[in-house]
């Protein structure tokens, strides 16, 4: 199935004391390069930040106004590509893989588990659990028409949270695993 790839890079790396964490290197990789290497496969790659120098091309946005959250972020980076699958990454998940993106796209068009009544829902997103069981909603694969609708309905996206912009939605997840760790301090870097 065809997706397209919003890659949110605009937060303020507070816990870094300032330093842009998309390019904090690991193992020789900033960690926007790394999450790039594992969205390669995308249609369409945008990422809602500060232009900087990657490894592969892609497509810049940011939010307007700049600095109003990962929901404004998502807003903006939705305004690119087609594809009718998105997969929305943030660029501090250096452990995520091409095959992590492939088994959250191909999940997401298998049928969710039977709900209390029997009935079979399709999901609107399959995403990455990190290794303590915390759902990553930045790191999951939405179908564009539910991802569309659920940031529509907050109207002004700015400061708005993720968890709640996407509640309504239909979501499975993975088993925890490394890949949904994300870095928020220097000390995550140490995993």
């Amino acid at each position: 199935m065809e997706f397209d790839a919003v890659v949110l890079a605009g937060g303020g790396s507070v816990r870094f004391g300032g330093v842009d964490k998309a390019m904090v290197v690991l193992e020789g990789v900033s960690l926007l390069d790394r999450v790039l290497m594992a969205t390669a496969d995308a249609v369409s790659t945008v990422v809602v930040g500060a232009v900087r120098t990657t490894y592969r091309e892609v497509a810049w946005t940011v939010e307007e106004p700049p600095a109003g959250g990962p929901v404004a972020g998502l807003a903006a980076g939705l305004e690119y590509g087609v594809a009718p699958v998105v997969v929305v990454v943030s660029c501090d998940l250096p452990w995520i893989t091409r095959t992590d993106i492939t088994t959250l796209v191909k999940r997401l068009d298998e049928p969710d588990e039977p709900h209390e009544r029997g009935e079979v829902r399709q999901l609107d997103g399959f995403g990455l659990r990190d290794k303590g069981g915390r759902e990553q909603w930045l790191a999951a694969a939405y179908r564009r028409g539910s991802l569309v609708e659920a940031v529509r309905r907050v109207g002004d996206p700015r400061d708005k949270s993720v968890r709640r912009t996407l509640a309504g939605l239909e979501l499975a997840w993975t088993a925890p695993t490394q890949a949904g760790n994300d870095v928020d301090t220097w000390s995550d870097l140490d995993t």
